[in-house]
């Protein structure tokens, strides 16, 4: 039986790169997951398309206007009287109340108009329209 002299094994090392590295990929992993995983509420629309459209994020109703004209508040069927109600309701609590709507590219555009006058004579001043870039 034969001892091993203990200076001619080195000093135990920690390689810390490898783990730096795999701590970046799940970090990385677990951004783009999460990215994926955001439920937008709303209903699908075919929007027109626009070069100079722009991202709002303060944003307090997102309303959607199909092509057979019905109304929905994020993901829910409303009717014109109540989202205007509730709009006007909500309008007086937060100043900054804003209301988009994201109507689809082959409607008529008199509805969209329609609606947007009925915010505006609600008190509703902050509006705007989506698009697709």
């Amino acid at each position: 039986m034969r001892l091993r002299d203990r200076r001619a094994f080195g000093k135990p090392e920690v390689v810390i790169i490898p783990m730096i590295d795999i701590m970046f990929f799940l970090l990385v992993f677990f951004i783009m997951s999460t990215l994926y995983m955001v439920n937008v509420k709303t209903v699908d629309v075919n929007l027109p398309k626009a070069q100079s459209a722009q991202t709002q994020l303060n944003v307090t109703y997102l309303v959607t206007v199909r092509k057979d004209g019905s109304l929905w508040l994020e993901d829910q069927p409303i009717d014109a009287d109540t989202l205007v109600q509730q709009a006007r309701m909500e309008s007086q609590k937060n100043p900054r109340f804003a209301v988009v709507v994201r109507a689809d590219g082959d409607m008529n555009y008199s509805g969209v108009m329609e609606l947007l006058d009925r915010f505006r004579q609600a008190g509703i001043t902050r509006f705007g329209l989506a698009a697709a870039q």
